[in-house]
């Protein structure tokens, strides 16, 4: 049983706590305050305002498009429907790659606007400085290593990613530089099994898993994956709780029926 359930609110330390103990972490996005509300009270212990919702919320083909702004208002809807939780915050490309003062403009603006507890970076050794810098704030920030969406047109392809012993030792030192410049935590997407295992073992910080396999310390899904109401999107890392599209839909055809039949609404629901 987790003790965590008693806590008013996860922080940075309980979540190391966790990984110590061995209590596997678990993470959802979220993107609004009804959603952040289902998920707090089900007892997530972090909730992640992701860029992903420049593909679920927005329909782009890609997390590149959302902005700085339209992250801070879905962050800022979160945060009011999480009480308990652990809310991050994803910086959106083009908000802190390649200057450290701009990523720390970028992360304040976050903080102080929305209300979140922390923030989480793409990349390794080439965004150290401005992990650091942010950091240096008081700022806990999360990296993301692996599968790095927003360098979705470097890569070309969402497969699987340090499959190859080259990209696998880079992915490594990469981690321990995360780890090294004070993050709280590391995300890894769709990576080798293995590979995840020995991060985690040799990381003291809690590792995340996204198609990275069961040795993770936590792990994240997408929500509107994970509760299927992503229409075609199933990839093998993903195990669906709920077909919400199916019964989303099939409310809806019934609501049309009811309404073209003069059924809707009754005389019960009418004054």
């Amino acid at each position: 049983m987790s003790v965590n359930k008693e806590v008013k609110r996860i922080t940075t330390h309980i979540l190391q706590e966790m990984k110590h103990r061995g209590e596997k972490i678990s993470m959802l996005t979220a993107y609004d305050y009804s959603m952040a509300t289902v998920l707090d009270d089900a007892g997530l212990d972090v909730l992640l305002v992701g860029d992903s919702a420049s593909n679920v919320m927005a329909g782009h083909e890609t997390t590149l498009p959302i902005t700085l702004d339209q992250m801070i208002y879905h962050a800022q809807g979160v945060v009011r429907g999480a009480t308990r939780a652990f809310v991050v915050v994803d910086l959106p490309f083009g908000s802190y790659q390649g200057n450290s003062k701009e990523a720390l403009s970028s992360a304040i603006r976050i903080m102080k606007e929305s209300g979140a507890h922390g923030v989480k970076l793409e990349g390794g050794t080439e965004i150290v400085d401005s992990i650091e810098r942010i950091i240096t704030a008081g700022i806990p920030v999360m990296g993301h290593l692996g599968l790095t969406p927003q360098s979705i047109y470097k890569f070309g392809t969402y497969t699987v990613r340090a499959k190859d012993e080259a990209e696998a030792e880079k992915l490594k030192v990469d981690a321990k530089a995360l780890q090294d410049a004070g993050c709280f935590a590391v995300v890894l997407e769709k990576i080798p099994a293995a590979l995840a295992k020995e991060v985690a073992e040799s990381l003291h910080i809690p590792v995340i898993g996204i198609g990275a396999g069961q040795y993770c310390d936590g792990q994240v899904l997408v929500v509107n994956d994970m509760i299927g109401l992503t229409k075609g999107f199933k990839p093998r890392f993903l195990r669906q709780y709920l077909n919400l599209y199916e019964e989303i839909l099939g409310a809806a055809k019934s609501y049309i029926r009811d309404v073209k039949a003069n059924d809707f609404p009754n005389e019960k629901e009418q004054y």
